[in-house]
């Protein structure tokens, strides 16, 4: 398969896995946190799909298309990471989509990040019935890792969905 032809698969992944999860969250009082704005064409559609919730940027640099920007007050700016761990003051457990995708050409780090740091940092965020979909594998104990849909490639994405809290946020919040 040719990278152009890898490249759109990727993004009808993407598009459709969003669109599921907004269905599915539509209903739920929270936020939206987008994990890499890139040039913002995820948040954007975010934006239109789930046009009720507050959408939450975390980006190291911003390099989008000038349409695509957050204001200000929601856009955590500089190492991903701590923007997680800034924001479990402001936002604490009230995140019902988490859209992740991070991953770089270096697939073992990608890996590697993703299970020892982003996965414990997005664990406190998390609001019972919240849906998180991500480029890289997670290691969030108690969610259900969501089978993808028929066709899609097994390592395109991962969703989990948290049907009640997690044994890692129980912990997060009694030690808060």
């Amino acid at each position: 398969m040719s990278r152009l032809d890898s490249a759109i698969r990727r993004l009808q992944a993407q598009r459709r896995l969003l669109d599921q999860a907004a269905s599915d969250i539509q209903s739920l009082e929270g936020v939206v946190l987008e994990l890499g704005l890139g040039n913002g064409r995820t948040y954007d559609h975010l934006r239109h799909i789930l046009p009720n919730h507050d959408i939450y940027v975390f980006e190291r640099e911003v390099q989008a298309h000038p349409d695509c920007v957050p204001e200000d007050d929601h856009l955590f700016l500089g190492d991903v990471i701590d923007g997680l761990h800034r924001a479990q003051k402001t936002l604490r457990a009230r995140a019902v989509l988490v859209h992740a995708d991070l991953g770089t050409g270096d697939s073992q780090a990608s890996r590697d990040f993703a299970k020892n740091h982003l996965s414990p940092a997005i664990i406190p965020l998390l609001a019972e019935g919240a849906q998180i979909l991500s480029d890289q594998p997670l290691s969030l104990p108690g969610a259900t890792k969501v089978p993808l849909p028929e066709g899609m490639d097994a390592d395109r994405y991962h969703v989990y969905r948290v049907d009640g809290p997690l044994e890692a946020h129980k912990r997060f919040h009694k030690a808060a």
